[in-house]
């Protein structure tokens, strides 16, 4: 499994339900959650290995979201 992190844009549940069928979509992504908790805006990719970092980055643009890996 591999985990990949980004700041993004997503503040609040409302954001999470748009980027939600994004990002089920995507392939090899097992499973993702955000923290909007935090100043970052967290969101966390656990996925198998070689997923692009930045097919998710144009996977939540496509939502109207940013993200940068960190």
């Amino acid at each position: 499994m591999e985990t990949l992190q980004f700041r993004t844009n997503i503040k609040c549940g409302g954001c999470i339900a748009t980027v939600t069928p994004y990002l089920n979509d995507v392939p090899k992504l097992k499973s993702w959650e955000v923290d909007t908790a935090t100043q970052e805006k967290l969101l966390t990719i656990n996925g198998e290995p070689g997923l692009d970092e930045n097919l998710i980055i144009d996977t939540l643009e496509k939502a109207g979201y940013q993200a940068e890996k960190i």
